[in-house]
């Protein structure tokens, strides 16, 4: 791939909004949506390529432990604390803008609490908390301003 496409020439102060955003669609998988493997290496291969939203399909698993899969198929299942670590070590390698985990959410209250408490202690500090009301797109913070940041949209 060409090095100068790595580099952004662009207005990066614009609100989020107002740009594309490389995103990722059952981004855990290795193959085909029925029957293959998930996998959370997928998730370092999809961010060291410069995707910025990537997909977390979440399930309850046994012993109390949310797991990502894409549901009611035969693929396989990972764990997503294993998910959100491998998320982590990878998500700004590449480049600082924010990192947008699109999860999918069909858990049990209880373990519904166990994923916001992994993303608590896994991202830290990076997970960006702040609420943003759904009135005016034009007050979303810009990319520039989110740098280094882990976004939630459920």
């Amino acid at each position: 791939s060409n090095p100068l496409h790595r580099e952004v020439h662009q207005d990066m102060e614009q609100p989020l909004c107002h740009y594309f955003i490389a995103s990722s669609h059952n981004t855990y998988l290795s193959g085909d949506q029925l029957l293959s493997q998930s996998r959370a290496e997928m998730y370092a291969r999809v961010l060291q390529a410069g995707c910025r939203c990537v997909e977390v399909d979440c399930w309850d698993g046994p012993d109390g432990e949310p797991v990502v899969h894409h549901g009611y198929t035969l693929t396989s299942k990972i764990l997503f604390r294993d998910v959100a670590e491998t998320i982590n070590k990878y998500a700004f390698i590449k480049n600082e803008f924010p990192v947008i985990l699109s999860i999918e959410n069909h858990c049990s209250i209880q373990q519904q609490k166990k994923i916001a408490q992994y993303l608590k202690e896994i991202f830290g500090d990076k997970l960006d908390l702040t609420s943003v009301s759904t009135g005016d797109p034009r007050q979303l913070p810009s990319p520039q301003d989110l740098k280094g940041k882990i976004l939630v949209k459920v």
